[in-house]
């Protein structure tokens, strides 16, 4: 750069970086740092600053009993008024800030920092993720609610419900439920989601603490710190065959039964080595990749000349999945994760256990809680929808409950046979009137709109 600089004194600074070959933009960028560097130089002290002493006696009498409580300002004016002058006013703020002892007087909320969460999994049943998504209805401004959680290790949906609105009462449940069909061990799992009333309701809150589960939240508006849920989702919207609106509860719960049992058993995730969430889940994936590289080696022996660089070998697994993982500067802290997760092995020989609750709020005839054919229930285990909601939720079956606004009312079907028909998608007859009055109303808002401001 010494030379750049003697020989752009001659032959401008173009013509030298393209005789010595350096780029102008890496000059540039050096010689700004210089001067970056030598403004960032300590100053030298002003002599018309106050001295240590001088600075000591303002402090002191900002101190003092007369003036403890009273602002900088207050006690600029009442010294003026005595006679004396010790300094300007912002130079008052400017001791105190220096001392630590300027903050904000008004009693008023101040947001604190939340600590980015660092969770890691090293394998499955150690760290859940779980969120909540509305589904279109057969109306407008109705909709279904679908609570999923997902194993962040494995990415397997360990469990799924389906409802009408969101509860505290009814996401109780399907946790407490999916933790003991797991049989996960106490101090081994952490929880994770974002800050939704369901996620940080006292209800959910007692219940993890008494099934020994760490609980843990994003940020507030940061939704990077929740992202298997919300790259879940984003596959389940984006499938070809995922319809704009539900006609019922029923086509909702029997549209999620196909997808996630294809997502956990038929889908290569690429974030687990292009193995499906069942293989990890389980333990076998190992197995698969034995069988991977054993189908690679016959390739190879068959045509090496075709692999040029190296012989070929499936993508390994990941051993540990984290959730924010540290940066190299705070790679010494511990992150936060279960206690005692490598102490607790899984008995891989029990059967993966995918947990289904679908609540039908809008069909009491339909009697059964559905669960997994190759799970094995006595009698006892198995409660008609209705008991499922009056035990998750006591008044969601209240006759004296009073209606809200916001939670739409369905219409019932007069037998089983119609429910489907009742609950379709409208015809392309009821779609234009139901635009030809949406249209409607816009007009006449728009002609009040224009009315009122012409008075004005």
């Amino acid at each position: 750069m010494k030379a750049v600089d003697e020989l752009a004194g001659h032959v401008g600074t173009d013509r030298a970086c393209q005789a010595l070959a350096v780029s102008r933009t890496s000059y540039y960028r050096r010689r700004s740092a210089k001067s970056v560097c030598e403004f960032n130089r300590p100053r030298q002290p002003s002599p018309r600053a106050l001295s240590q002493q001088e600075r000591q006696e303002v402090l002191d009498v900002l101190h003092s009993q007369q003036f403890v409580d009273q602002s900088p300002r207050e006690v600029y004016a009442s010294l003026l008024d005595a006679g004396r002058y010790l300094c300007s006013l912002r130079t008052m703020y400017r001791i105190l800030d220096q001392a630590q002892e300027v903050r904000e007087r008004r009693n008023q909320l101040r947001h604190p920092r939340y600590k980015k969460p660092e969770l890691l999994a090293t394998g499955p049943n150690q760290v859940w993720s779980w969120d909540i998504t509305k589904l279109l209805g057969p109306a407008k401004w109705t909709y279904f609610h679908l609570y999923v959680i997902l194993d962040i290790f494995s990415r397997y949906v360990v469990g799924w419900m389906v409802a009408s609105r969101e509860s505290a009462q009814l996401a109780q449940r399907l946790i407490r439920e999916t933790v003991d069909k797991q049989q996960v061990p106490c101090d081994q799992l952490t929880i994770h989601s974002d800050r939704g009333p369901s996620m940080k309701s006292q209800t959910v809150a007692q219940l993890l603490a008494t099934l020994g589960v760490v609980k843990s939240h994003s940020r507030p508006h940061v939704s990077n710190d929740n992202p298997f849920s919300e790259s879940q989702f984003k596959t389940l919207k984006y499938r070809p065959d995922f319809p704009h609106r539900f006609g019922s509860q029923e086509d909702v719960c029997q549209f999620c039964r196909h997808f996630f049992h294809w997502y956990n058993n038929e889908h290569y995730h690429t974030g687990i080595a292009l193995l499906t969430p069942a293989m990890v889940h389980d333990g076998s994936a190992e197995t698969v990749v034995q069988q991977r590289q054993e189908v690679l080696d016959a390739a190879y022996a068959a045509n090496p000349e075709r692999f040029v660089r190296k012989r070929p070998a499936p993508q390994a697994p990941p051993r540990e999945v984290w959730i924010n993982p540290p940066v190299e500067t705070r790679s010494q802290q511990q992150p936060i994760r279960s206690q005692n997760s490598s102490l607790t092995q899984i008995d891989r020989t029990q059967p993966k256990i995918e947990l289904e609750i679908s609540p039908l709020t809008s069909a009491n005839d339909l009697p059964r809680l559905i669960l997994p054919v190759d799970l094995a229930l006595s009698g006892d285990n198995v409660h008609t929808t209705t008991e499922l909601i009056q035990a998750a939720d006591p008044q969601q079956n209240d006759p004296n409950r009073p209606a809200h606004d916001d939670e739409p009312s369905i219409p019932q079907p007069a037998t089983r046979e119609h429910f489907l028909a009742d609950h379709c998608l409208p015809s392309p007859a009821e779609a234009r009137r139901e635009q030809e009055c949406t249209d409607l109303h816009q007009t006449r808002y728009t002609n009040f709109v224009r009315q009122v401001s012409h008075f004005h």
